[in-house]
């Protein structure tokens, strides 16, 4: 039996799924209680029960057909026979994992079931392959089963064929170690809150921090009477806790759930008990089920209509098939079924851009192209080309500083981290001003007074020209991936503000940074960073009055304290927390703003753009004192994000991610032409984040593996090595953006952290192992860098270590190892003491001493 899509019915331009018909499931009757999944991109429908026609005058009859869905082509599909189930059963628990489904429980006309099983399908063989799981601790029938990772849940559910027997046990098994060999068994968790249920709802959807269970509904017996429920309780697997959430508007059971996006839960049929104690009078002329499907969002806890089913079709789960949720068979009517099979697919509105935001966005990312052709008439060597000829002013290097650090995940991840969490790593960009007073009287003057280009020559000079170049290259790769991270991620968020797809806002970035990094050099990023800067805040700001505005002051404040989320710490003592706890903010916080400040190219090359050491402080200071508004406004983005969706629930579409919740705001609440030029200013901070990491990259192989000592001749040959290289890094970090674009990122700011972490926490500890340790030499320091580079792959690969703290740990490692192993090899030369930090402090006294001699007694110095 083959056919193809078909649109059930007119859809409401206004509505978020689109349902359209797939062939109908061979058995005419239809069945409730299917078992339904995916498994290697076949749909199965299984087991099921019916009444004969007449409906009312037959008795229910169990099934063990297996019907397999195939897909022929794009709008193709044909049914074929797939052998038969073990034993006839329905209204089984039932969730697809790893290709394969998980059947659990069940029953016939005379039993409750005990039973788990993984199914299969075999292609060749065209019949399912079974796989006997342990035995559930109890029989179980109308119970609901879903999965979070590896581990699958089973709740409530029926011990008996009464819903007197009703259950409100919530048990787990560990898929994993089944597939593996080993013996697996059943752990029962903490039971439900709100009591004994069956034909209930269950879904794992993201909460903001953890994948969690959501269990909706069903229904009980209390003194003889079937009560409907719509309470909604959430179970958290991470803490093995649960919580109530908001009820759902109306009763539901016997209904289907899916989750959507990254924090959306559909709930695409239920019975809401309103006729229950009609059936049997109303018989042919029951009007079926409310054909209403709601959404639910988990971040804000809030509840929507979200249109009107063509059908109500209940007592079936629903599963995913590529890019539509399927709805197969189940009940339309107290014994009546149905053959229709459905393919629900969320609509993802397109952004209305607009000619208008198209002109705004295409002149200012020209314009950004113009200060790079208008900064090449400066360039005469690579002194021009990579340190802006020290004359660039201290507030446009402050500016720089300031972009380069934060850049654009600033403007998505901030918001999308406050939207769904609270303020918590606030707190770790305040420690910004805190570091600051360590880069301005220690970092700083080292660097200055050396009159290096390339951060890492300090490595060579301290240790050897083997751990600057391992520093060098380090540095290098951790810029390619930070120019790929930067772009994959903000054109994900972009893609959802714009008409472009994420491959092309990528491209776009890419290539306008290559043009105007290239040709500019380090004046022209500075520059550009300077007016990026000044739009991010203005679009910032706008778009702060906007939401405040829309849900007003008072109601913004409210809710913001009721649902703490201006929360800025957690006292927790957990490393491995996804609420992070307050010691691990600050810890990690200040290992990732050392590390910035001493060993990063792209922000150490700033302090040697002035002509002074005093406006080089000044320009890190500016950073420093710009952090605090930023900090306050991009978080409070964040909190006025979540108290205006939680007001306009209606207006958040299903298959967005959280990290695209600003940008969609920007491209359906914000006035033509202000929302081109917001977006415009995302645009340009990536291109300002990418054409640093170029300039950089281009500075450090040109200055620490090109350039000999003293080949003043070759100048101009360096200099067209430096375009070259700024070219090449662009294009190779615009190709390896291209293949990071994943949709499945749950927080772009996080895995940003941890890219930094990775790289940076060793790259600190080298220079941090240098400026406090007398002892260390070349041979520590390698041994320390090393060591350093795999604890932080194992951390990374095999632990649940959060991301934050990646680059403290890396420092510390590398330190530790690099003192200790400095014992096993002779001392350093005498002369590399004077790069310590005693050093600086003796040649300060020194300094000091030097202007006293020289003030003329009584005179007031």
């Amino acid at each position: 039996m083959a056919g193809s899509y078909g649109i059930a019915e007119e859809q409401d331009p206004n509505a978020w799924l689109q349902w359209r018909a797939l062939p109908d499931l061979p058995d005419s009757l239809g069945v409730a209680g299917p078992i339904v999944g995916v498994s290697h991109d076949c749909l199965i429908v299984a087991g099921g029960a019916n009444f004969p026609r007449p409906v009312w005058d037959n008795a229910k009859q169990w099934h063990d057909s297996v019907h397999i869905l195939i897909r022929d082509g794009e709008q193709q599909f044909t049914w074929k026979e797939g052998g038969k189930l073990p034993v006839p059963v329905a209204y089984t628990a039932v969730a697809t994992w790893s290709e394969r489904v998980v059947v659990l429980g069940g029953n016939d006309a005379e039993q409750v079931f005990d039973t788990a099983m993984l199914l299969e399908y075999a292609e060749k063989e065209s019949k399912l392959q079974v796989t006997e799981l342990p035995r559930l601790p109890s029989t179980c029938v109308y119970g609901q089963a879903a999965v979070v990772g590896d581990k699958v849940y089973l709740s409530g559910g029926q011990a008996g064929q009464e819903l007197s027997t009703a259950m409100d046990k919530l048990w787990s098994l560990d898929l994993g170690e089944a597939t593996d060999g080993k013996v697996p068994v059943w752990n029962e968790l903490p039971p439900c809150p709100g009591g004994v249920r069956a034909f209930h709802l269950m879904v794992a959807q993201h909460n903001g921090y953890d994948q969690c269970l959501y269990v909706i509904g069903g229904r009980r017996e209390v003194d003889g009477k079937v009560v409907f429920l719509s309470d909604n309780w959430e179970f958290n697997p991470r803490t093995n806790t649960w919580r109530e959430r908001q009820a759902a508007p109306q009763p539901t059971a016997a209904g289907t759930a899916v989750s959507s996006g990254q924090s959306h839960v559909l709930v695409l049929s239920g019975a809401d008990g309103s006729l229950f104690d009609q059936a049997d009078d109303l018989r042919d002329n029951h009007p079926g089920f409310p054909k209403r499907a709601y959404a639910y969002h988990t971040i804000t806890d809030s509840w929507e209509q979200f249109g009107d089913l063509p059908q109500n079709q209940v007592t079936t789960p629903a599963v995913k098939w590529g890019d539509a949720f399927i709805v197969a068979s189940g009940e339309i009517r107290p014994r009546v079924r149905t053959p229709a099979v459905w393919a629900v697919t969320p609509i993802q509105r397109s952004a209305n851009f607009g000619p208008l935001n198209y002109f705004v966005l295409i002149s200012y990312l020209l314009a950004m192209v113009g200060v790079g052709l208008y900064c090449n008439r400066n360039n005469k060597n690579t002194d021009d080309y990579f340190r802006g000829g020290k004359q660039l002013p201290w507030w446009a290097a402050g500016c720089s500083i300031f972009a380069t650090m934060l850049s654009s995940l600033t403007f998505t991840g901030i918001p999308s981290k406050a939207f769904a969490q609270d303020w918590v790593y606030a707190v770790g960009n305040f420690m910004i001003p805190v570091v600051a007073i360590l880069a301005v009287y220690l970092a700083l003057p080292f660097y200055r007074m050396l009159d290096v280009t390339s951060a890492y020559e300090y490595l060579e000079l301290r240790f050897n020209r083997s751990v600057r170049k391992f520093g060098s290259l380090s540095f290098t790769l951790f810029h390619l991936f930070r120019m790929a991270v930067v772009m994959s991620l903000t054109g994900l968020a972009l893609a959802i503000a714009t008409p472009l797809t994420p491959t092309q806002c990528v491209l776009l970035m890419g290539v306008l940074s290559i043009a105007y990094c290239t040709i500019g050099g380090i004046e022209a990023v500075i520059w550009t960073d300077t007016i990026q800067t000044c739009v991010l805040f203005g679009g910032a700001l706008l778009a702060l009055a906007l939401l405040v505005g829309d849900t007003g002051l008072e109601t913004f404040t409210t809710t913001a304290v009721a649902d703490e989320k201006l929360q800025l710490a957690n006292f927790d003592w957990s490393p491995t927390s996804t609420q992070l706890a307050l010691w691990v903010v600050i810890v990690g916080a200040i290992g990732q703003n050392v590390s910035s400040y001493t060993a990063d190219q792209a922000v150490v090359q700033r302090y040697l753009t002035t002509p002074t050491d005093q406006l080089a402080a000044r320009s890190i200071w500016t950073n420093a004192v710009l952090t605090i508004p930023a900090t306050l406004l991009f978080f409070g983005i964040g909190t006025a994000l979540y108290a205006f969706y939680k007001v306009h629930p209606e207006r958040l579409s299903p298959t967005i991610s959280t990290d695209q919740v600003f940008p969609y705001f920007i491209a359906s609440e914000m006035p033509i032409g202000i929302s081109g030029l917001v977006v415009a200013g995302i645009f340009a901070a990536a291109q300002s984040t990418v054409s640093t990491s170029m300039n950089s990259i281009a500075t450090t192989i040109v200055t620490d593996f090109l350039q000999g000592r003293g080949q003043v001749d070759e100048e101009r040959s360096y200099l067209g090595a430096a375009r070259w290289i700024t070219f090449s890094t662009g294009v190779i970090g615009t190709l390896v953006a291209l293949m990071f674009v994943d949709p499945q990122i749950k927080s772009l700011f996080d895995t940003f952290l941890q890219v930094i972490g990775l790289f940076m926490g060793v790259l600190g500890g080298l220079f941090a192992l240098g400026f406090v340790s007398k002892r260390a030499n070349g041979f520590g320091a390698m041994c320390g860098a090393l060591v350093g580079a795999a604890t932080m792959f194992a951390v990374w690969r095999y632990t649940a270590i959060n991301g934050y703290l990646y680059t403290t740990i890396g420092i510390l490692t590398c330190m530790v190892v690099g003192w200790v192993a400095s014992f096993l090899a002779p001392s350093p030369d005498p002369d590399t003491k004077r790069l310590t930090l005693y050093a600086l402090a003796g040649m300060r006294s020194t300094q000091r001493n030097a202007v006293q001699s020289t003030v003329p007694a009584g005179t007031s110095s």
